[in-house]
């Protein structure tokens, strides 16, 4: 609960919308992010606000009765990489984590804020000789290409294109059949940094492995 100036009747059905907004410099996502994944654990979020008195919400999550399952170490060099990696997300802090995230485990990242920047430096990457082995598309962007439209664009400039679909909204059609849309891989929101790696990992791992070996062939030749 907090002590702030409360919301307004006619602004409280909306405050779960998808990119429904009252700040200049707000995303809209935060609370629509939080109903979808306290949805998807069987709970419920809700809102009770009087004006000008302040703001309550309410979490109810079903409790568990088996007992939480243990977590399995993964070995760091399991899943680590020198792939290219680009990723491309609205949200600032979520391209920080990403990049962060990829780069501890020896992966090369660039970011982009929205699908038009994406297909810029994708297609300067290939101009240089340096493409991108796997690219992050996020699928909703709110004032730009989304990852739908970027992924299209992508395949025209390089139609075998490993891209990876990541959204929250895990209803949508784009991330049950994502293989008809054109990505290799998807990732729901919010994601664990192991679960983003292995992602990449997973798409890079047979290129390393055909590398490896065309690298043994032409040792074998030349001794």
């Amino acid at each position: 609960r907090d002590q702030g100036g409360g919301i307004s009747d006619d602004i409280l059905p909306k405050i779960f919308d998808p990119y429904f907004t009252t700040k200049k410099e707000g995303s809209g996502l935060g609370l629509a992010t939080a109903h979808s994944i306290i949805a998807k654990h069987n709970g419920q979020l809700s809102v009770a606000s009087t004006s000008p008195k302040g703001t309550t919400f309410t979490i109810l999550l079903p409790a568990s009765t088996e007992a939480a399952p243990e977590i399995s170490h993964v070995d760091k060099g399991d899943i680590s990489g020198n792939a290219r990696v680009l990723v491309m997300d609205d949200e600032p802090l979520i391209c920080d984590l990403a990049k962060r995230s990829l780069e501890m485990y020896g992966y090369h990242v660039m970011t982009a804020s929205n699908g038009d920047e994406a297909i810029e430096r994708f297609s300067k990457a290939l101009e240089y000789g340096l493409p991108f082995d796997v690219v992050i598309l996020d699928l909703t962007v709110r004032g730009g290409k989304g990852g739908s439209e970027t992924i299209q664009e992508l395949k025209k400039l390089d139609p075998d294109v490993k891209a990876i679909v990541s959204s929250g909204y895990s209803n949508d059609p784009v991330m049950a059949h994502y293989l008809d849309y054109g990505f290799s891989a998807v990732v729901v929101k919010p994601y664990s940094l192991i679960d983003l790696v292995q992602a990449v990992h997973d798409l890079t791992f047979d290129d390393v492995v055909e590398e490896v070996n065309s690298n043994k062939i032409v040792e074998h030749i030349n001794a």
